[in-house]
């Protein structure tokens, strides 16, 4: 498989790069593009991320203990998802309020390394509570911290046979969760990455596996289709599962070459708009206060010509090697 740079006059690139926030610019330059980090347009860029307006509101408010002033796992304000979200748009990885507020999460999680209970000899965890944070680490350079290693560790004493993780407790559940192993996959990828901490690939392989195994939108009883949920685009997917969100956490772990994800890829571009971009299809969080059920501190948008949604179905059609040129340019 090999990366193919897209074309910068095309549809969907150029939506982007017409954004105001300056970490979709970058990102489409360095990962759609494939510019040089060297490149004078990409220095400025860095030099302005944080004061982008996603990246800027997901850092602010920070506390001196790295806290948001709501429980780091609080949905979607806490510490935890706000920075599951600033490494996707690219934070830099010495960002002192992003480093803060990995010490406030890693603090609060050296207790869920111990060996959860098991039944019938699998190991039930929510493994994505463990995941996230692990990709995030690995993401601010923290993946030599022991603590961070010792998550790791655990994620792999506690992977089931089919290659997942699963927190439900009842003894006849014997298949892994999409939802608690995806998230955990890509924390896992993360880490072995940039820890070079090899004991833990065939955990990962395994785990690729499982998804692959199911082509990102297939059940295991038979040829059946997932849930159509599962096929419809998203962003941000937090702990949740969708075929876009499989992709890019295939390509974390090296395999996105693998021929099982065609399905998959076809599905994706052939959700793509005449005008080059893609739509989020559905949402998972609401605008309102920090403190308020299920509230963003970011609008992410919802509805056609979503950014993020493009950038990342971009991100993963260049990795595959897949030609996303198409439509007719037209911003809103």
């Amino acid at each position: 498989m090999e990366e193919r740079a897209l074309d910068p006059s095309s549809p969907g690139v150029r939506f982007l790069l017409d954004s105001p926030d300056p970490s979709i610019r970058l990102l489409t330059l360095t990962e759609v593009l494939g510019r040089s980090e060297r490149s004078a347009e990409v220095r400025e860029l860095r030099r302005r991320l944080v004061h982008g307006p996603r990246l800027g509101a997901l850092l602010a408010g920070a506390g001196p203990d790295g806290s948001f002033g709501v429980h780091w796992y609080k949905k979607w304000a806490g510490a935890t998802w706000r920075l599951v979200s600033a490494v996707e748009l690219g934070v830099p990885p010495d960002h002192p309020v992003a480093q803060r507020a990995l010490r406030y999460v890693l603090d609060r999680l050296p207790h869920r390394t111990a060996d959860p209970h098991r039944v019938r000899g699998r190991f039930r965890v929510h493994a994505s509570v463990l995941g996230n944070p692990l990709g995030v680490s690995a993401r601010l350079g923290r993946a030599t911290d022991p603590r961070v290693r010792a998550i790791a560790h655990g994620l792999v004493r506690w992977q089931w046979p089919d290659g997942g993780w699963n927190c439900d407790s009842a003894p006849d559940a014997t298949h892994s969760s999409f939802y608690e192993s995806l998230a955990t996959l890509w924390g896992l990828s993360e880490y072995l990455r940039t820890s070079g901490d090899d004991s833990v690939r065939p955990a990962v392989e395994r785990a690729a596996e499982f998804f692959l195994r199911h082509r990102l939108v297939r059940s295991c009883r038979g040829e059946g289709e997932l849930p159509s949920e599962w096929s419809r685009l998203h962003y941000p997917v937090y702990w949740h599962y969708d075929l876009l969100q499989a992709l890019r956490v295939l390509g974390t772990a090296g395999a996105l070459g693998d021929p099982r994800t065609r399905e998959a890829l076809d599905r994706l571009l052939a959700r793509r708009s005449p005008d080059g971009s893609w739509a989020a299809e559905r949402r998972f969080w609401r605008s309102g206060p920090a403190d308020g059920a299920n509230t963003e501190v970011v609008d992410w948008g919802v509805g056609p010509r979503n950014e993020m949604v493009t950038l990342n179905a971009l991100r993963v059609l260049r990795a595959a090697g897949r030609r996303a040129d198409a439509g007719t340019f037209r911003r809103a």
